[in-house]
């Protein structure tokens, strides 16, 4: 069986017309498609080596499964180490909001500065 390449005009150049195979259909989450548009921007090399090697989208799967799964411990061990329960949240509605605001900021820097930014 012989593979045939063809080509386009492009101007003056005869470009190769190449079609990568198809990707799983994988939803990739918010944590995901941050760290695509970071390395696409930062790391273009890693991004075009991962995209023609058709790894991507599974790489960005895991990436946005282990953010996700980090982000929540976080949460749930920093709530506990400053004793924000569901009790204060029946005391005091705005209160405990105030808290957990400030602990998923701080969750999502965390996830921010050892997953998604590297």
């Amino acid at each position: 069986m012989k593979n045939e390449i063809t080509y386009t005009q492009q101007g003056d150049y005869l470009l190769p017309n190449f079609k990568l195979p198809e990707q799983p259909k994988v939803k990739i989450g918010i944590w995901g498609k941050r760290h695509e548009r970071y390395i696409k921007q930062h790391h273009k090399i890693r991004y075009f080596n991962l995209l023609t090697s058709c790894k991507l989208t599974a790489y960005l799967a895991d990436i946005d499964r282990e953010a996700t799964e980090m982000y929540d411990r976080i949460v749930q061990q920093l709530a506990k180490q400053e004793e924000i329960t569901e009790h204060l949240k029946s005391e005091d509605l705005m209160l405990w909001v105030r808290h957990m605001n400030n602990i998923r900021n701080r969750a999502a820097e965390i996830v921010y500065k050892d997953l998604i930014y590297v």
